[in-house]
């Protein structure tokens, strides 16, 4: 299908569509992604502007393009790149991406030309990679880039070219800079979602896993926002923004791989081990010290390097040799431990020594440019002698000058100007009015500035042959100094990439081990096989807030039942129970202790909700149709490795109807075959759905309720989870709880009983406020006209008659 035709460059916004040349707008930081589709296979790759990395995903069989659309959600990409001549699914993919309300890319279309295998590779050959040698000829960087990308994976590879054209075209992150200056790429890395975990956006937001927040202090309202109580925010407790970027991307990623899994919980068992702790604080308090490699690595290539950006870079390379040498002597067989102690080359020694060396810190901030230290280079030395040796020198010089000028003149000096060189300088005389007036003899006038003159003399003009413009000099030769360390660096600059991938990696195990000390989380079993198992476990979030919290167990197995039904009074914590067994078995999955006293999980490999109906304005869906779709993604993409979580399901509609729906939803995964069967956990408010026997008989099946108490006419929650079927909803006592009035409580139970047991509902017809005024008025006329001394008034009767009917209303 042709996207677009006859256009070298098509950009598709939501608002309109235009098509468009060079950009001349410097372009604000993010991820450029360039995909393309063909034959139920998907390629694509990366730029991320952050950190000057090209990504790239080998081809993959993506038939529905979810793999694409996870992509999508994890990298979140400002541009999209794609062909005009593209398949239909892909195309519909990108119009669909516009009918989001949250997220809208812009979506750049171009020529099927630029999507040639060969044209990817010419570009890259192009391609402004600083960690090349220019000394390399074609063939020998072919050979090269071979071994970083993967020729093998044509549309990954056709890709790339249109992703570099774009970039180039938008001289993404060198705007400023000359036209000859290409868009640096300081890394390929492979992007990969081996072994994912399908989690989409509601069950994030259900779970509570991320939450954000307007910042509280009014000088940060337009800032951003900060993370709220959310899952993310309690296990964040990185040192470096790195860290908490890739825990961030953990989260989006939770991972099957138990080698992954298993080295994660290795390092974290081994920080919530008390006698580490000291070892603990140690690395924590280097890892506070590691900087963004990437952007100080960008600013080097483009020599753009400050004074505060070789500290930076000092400090990183130096607090990584101490992490090394303090894990060194930690356990080595943690793998993390074993690839830090071996990656951790003495390139990272050698970078660090070198830039103490060399470079005068104090100096350079003294100055506010790059100097170096003395004995670095000779000639930078002589100079600097000389530039000391200047004011002795100079003040001798001035009064060999003296002797030689009018005897008017009482005093003069010689002064050095950068640029300017140096110039003799002679107080004003009052008869110096005029211009013409500063004229002396064997001196030319060069400006007056405040009340002196300064000139230029056959002495100051030989000065300037003799010594030259030292200033400059000594700049011009720090500049080459610092030209060379920068080299020196960047050709080292593979071990500073293994820095921070390590050490973001263990500033995450960090945190995590952090918080599991804090919150008394323990270690789970990532087990292949499905089931889950937990012992006494725990909401993370609302154990938090409350001042008690009664934790419960959970088995779900082939043998032990794999679907749940919980039924319960509102307000008994079914919910919570629900999202607690999610976040636990998300937790797990990301290599996280937690919340419970022995977990034995699965691997999972999707958790699905129908917890939470979303906005449905923007959308064009009613709230129960999202439902719905929730219900239907859990359906067809669950297996018997998958969690599904459902609360209330049903209650969008009709009752006959939502009971209907819920009855053949729960039926579906009880008739499939164990092996096949989700692990399902629903809560509901239908009875009826038990007790009329609408689900299939089924030994996945299970039935658990939630206990409570009847303390006189009170309910007592005892938030303890059992077997068995919940006998009432005790609306009635969750009413009065809730404060509705007493009278209409009793109604509805009255109502509630005639309804069980088939009798007829009678209306209870009540006067108007008018209709009662009329009644009390005739009655208190009635009571004036009394005669109460006639001994015949019988006043019982008048009571009855009278008073009674009227105060019954």
């Amino acid at each position: 299908m042709d996207i677009a035709t006859g256009a070298e460059e098509r950009v598709i916004t939501p608002q309109a569509t235009s098509f468009q040349g060079d950009e001349d707008e410097e372009e604000s930081p993010g991820v450029y992604l360039s995909v393309l589709a063909q034959k139920e296979q998907v390629g694509l790759s990366f730029y991320d502007s952050r950190d000057y990395v090209l990504h790239y995903m080998p081809d993959v069989a993506d038939n529905n393009l979810q793999i694409l659309s996870k992509v999508i959600q994890e990298v979140s990409p400002k541009v999209i790149i794609t062909s005009a001549k593209q398949e239909y699914s892909i195309a519909q993919f990108i119009k669909n991406l516009g009918c989001n309300p949250d997220y809208k890319p812009e979506v750049v279309v171009y020529l099927n030309s630029d999507f040639g295998p060969e044209v990817g590779k010419q570009r890259l050959l192009a391609a402004n990679l600083p960690f090349l040698s220019p000394a390399m000829t074609e063939k020998e960087k072919m050979s090269f880039l071979s071994s970083c990308l993967s020729f093998d994976s044509v549309l990954m590879l056709r890709t790339v070219g249109a992703l570099l054209k774009c970039l180039d075209r938008r001289r993404v992150g060198v705007e400023l800079e000359d036209s000859s200056v290409g868009v640096p790429i300081l890394q390929f890395r492979m992007y990969t979602l081996n072994d994912m975990v399908y989690i989409d956006r509601d069950t994030y937001s259900v779970l509570q896993i991320f939450k954000s927040e307007l910042h509280p202090s009014v000088y940060k309202l337009q800032s951003g926002e900060k993370e709220g109580l959310s899952l993310f925010g309690i296990l964040n407790r990185c040192k470096s923004k790195f860290g908490s970027k890739l825990l961030r991307k953990w989260f989006l990623q939770p991972t099957r791989d138990i080698t992954v899994l298993h080295r994660r919980q290795e390092v974290v068992q081994f920080f919530t081990t008390p006698r580490n702790l000291d070892t603990f604080r140690i690395l924590q308090s280097c890892l506070r010290n590691i900087r963004s490699i990437p952007t100080l690595l960008h600013r080097m290539a483009l020599s753009h390097t400050k004074v505060n950006d070789w500290q930076s870079l000092y400090k990183t390379v130096y607090s990584a040799v101490c992490i090394r040498d303090t894990v060194r002597s930690l356990p080595q067989s943690i793998k993390l431990f074993q690839e830090i102690s071996a990656d951790f080359t003495d390139d990272l020694f050698y970078i660090a020594s070198l830039i103490s060396k060399v470079v005068d810190f104090e100096s350079s901030v003294a100055e506010n440019r790059f100097t170096i230290k003395p004995n670095v280079d000779p000639a930078v030395d002589e100079k600097k002698r000389r530039m000391m040796g200047l004011p002795d020198f100079l003040t001798e010089v001035a009064r060999t000058e003296l002797e030689h000028l009018d005897s008017r003149i009482p005093s003069c000096c010689v002064i050095y100007i950068p640029l300017i060189g140096f110039l003799l300088s002679i107080p004003r005389l009052p008869s110096m009015v005029q211009k013409e007036d500063f004229e002396i003899d064997g001196l030319d006038f060069m400006f007056l500035s405040g009340e002196r003159l300064h000139y230029r003399s056959e002495k100051t003009k030989g000065l300037d042959d003799l010594l030259g413009d030292l200033h400059c000099d000594i700049r011009d030769l720090e500049t080459s100094v610092m030209t060379q360390l920068q080299n020196v660096v960047l050709q080292r600059s593979s071990c500073l990439y293994k820095v921070l991938s390590l050490c973001a990696e263990l500033d995450c195990l960090i945190a995590m081990a952090l918080a599991s000390q804090e919150y008394i989380y323990s270690c789970p079993t990532v087990m292949p096989h499905s089931s889950i198992r937990l012992s006494q476990s725990r909401h993370p979030l609302l154990e938090l807030c409350c001042p008690v919290f009664v934790s419960n167990p959970l088995v779900s197995s082939d043998t032990e039942g794999k679907v749940k039904v919980l039924t319960g009074p509102n307000s008994s914590g079914k919910s919570i129970y629900l999202k607690q067994v999610g976040l636990i078995v998300f937790m797990a999955l990301i290599g996280s202790d937690v919340p419970a006293k022995e977990a034995e999980i699965g691997l999972v490999d999707g958790i699905f909700t129908r917890m939470q109906s979303r906005e449905s304005v923007s959308v064009g869906l009613s709230t129960f149709m999202i439902d719905l779709n929730q219900m239907a993604y859990a359906l067809k993409g669950s297996t018997g490795n998958s969690l599904v979580l459902i609360d209330e399901f049903g209650k969008g509609t009709n009752t006959v109807d939502g009971l209907s729906l819920l009855a053949a939803c729960i039926s579906d995964w009880l008739n499939r075959s164990a092996d096949q069967c989700p692990h399902v956990l629903l809560a509901t408010n239908f009875h009826s759905l038990l007790q009329l026997d609408l689900l299939p008989s089924s030994p996945l099946l299970s039935l658990l309720t939630f206990e409570t108490a009847i303390d006189g006419e009170d309910l007592v929650f005892l938030y303890q989870l059992k077997e068995g079927i919940c006998q009432s909803s005790y609306a009635a006592n969750i009413a009065k709880l809730a404060g509705v009035p007493t009278e209409l409580v009793h109604r509805g139970i009255e109502v509630s009983e005639l309804y069980r047991t088939g009798k007829t509902i009678k209306r209870i017809d009540r006067p108007t406020n008018d209709q009662h005024n009329i009644k009390c008025h005739s009655m208190v006329e009635k009571f004036l006209s009394l005669d109460l001394e006639d001994p015949s008034l019988d006043l019982q009767h008048y009571m009855k008659e009278v008073v009674l009917p009227v105060s019954e209303y």
